[in-house]
């Protein structure tokens, strides 16, 4: 049987951990038109992630109220986190030299503003939505948490195993990543006490959301995974990694190691 610690193990050790996305993200300041790109795409997918949907009703029936509990605890924590990212994006957009957004705070104009850059950008790709303005590998990312609306023993099972992976990824490798890129880089000249900046700062360190979220879906995932379940929470962890490392090469081919970004 797979452990707890060896699915562990297998997301700290898969590609999509130590993705070059942040590397290339970090090395050189996006223009305006490359960040809000990226920011639509992972903006996009990070909102398909909050919903709990019938996720926490559906471990109830299976008998595990309290994996139900801690599951809950993260989706309510992530309450009200879509408008802070959309902030956040429209902040860095600006610091890259161009004053694009009046009000950051104005979530339904810097969301608008996010898609049309990543349509302008990425439209050719093959099978780019122009309605939703989402690449066909951000779609199939977000459809893995579309799961969480179904509430059959074997989905909710898996669903076990995508949110282990998608908190620890979240937790040591995206939430760092982004703040190598954004904050440590220097290109956009911003920093964690910024109010703008509040979406990185609740999330980010050993106080940050995102270490307890970690903590709850681990507790979850170790107090029920058996020999009956251990391969389909193990069928959830690489449905996970593998889609969004799919959606992490497509944003650093066409984006970020394309020759789109400016010269240093």
């Amino acid at each position: 049987m797979t452990t707890t610690d060896q699915l562990i193990d297998r997301i700290k050790t898969h590609r999509v951990f130590d993705h070059p996305l942040y590397e290339h993200w970090a090395a050189a300041p996006p223009s305006p038109e490359v960040s809000g790109a990226l920011f639509h795409q992972v903006q996009s997918f990070c909102a398909s992630t909050r919903p709990g949907g019938d996720f926490p009703t559906a471990l109830r029936g299976l008998g595990w109220d309290q994996q139900a509990t801690l599951i809950e605890e993260i989706v309510d924590s992530e309450s009200g986190h879509g408008p802070e990212l959309a902030t956040m994006a429209g902040h860095i957009v600006n610091r890259t030299g161009s004053q694009v957004f009046d009000d950051v705070y104005d979530t339904e104009r810097v969301e608008a503003w996010l898609k049309d850059a990543s349509d302008r950008l990425l439209a050719g790709l093959p099978g780019y939505d122009l309605e939703t303005g989402l690449t066909p590998q951000a779609a199939a990312a977000i459809d893995v948490f579309r799961r969480r609306f179904s509430s059959d023993a074997a989905t909710t099972v898996r669903n076990l195993g995508t949110a282990l992976a998608l908190e620890i990824i979240s937790n040591q490798s995206l939430i760092p990543g982004e703040k190598r890129a954004l904050i440590d880089s220097g290109h956009y000249k911003a920093d964690l006490d910024e109010p703008e900046m509040h979406y990185m700062a609740e999330h980010w360190g050993d106080a940050g959301a995102e270490q307890q979220h970690e903590a709850n879906v681990i507790l979850a995932v170790s107090s029920v995974m058996d020999d009956s379940n251990s391969a389909q929470i193990e069928q959830g962890v690489e449905d996970f990694l593998e889609s969004l490392c799919a959606l992490w090469d497509v944003l650093d081919a066409a984006l970020l190691a394309s020759g789109l970004r400016p010269a240093a």
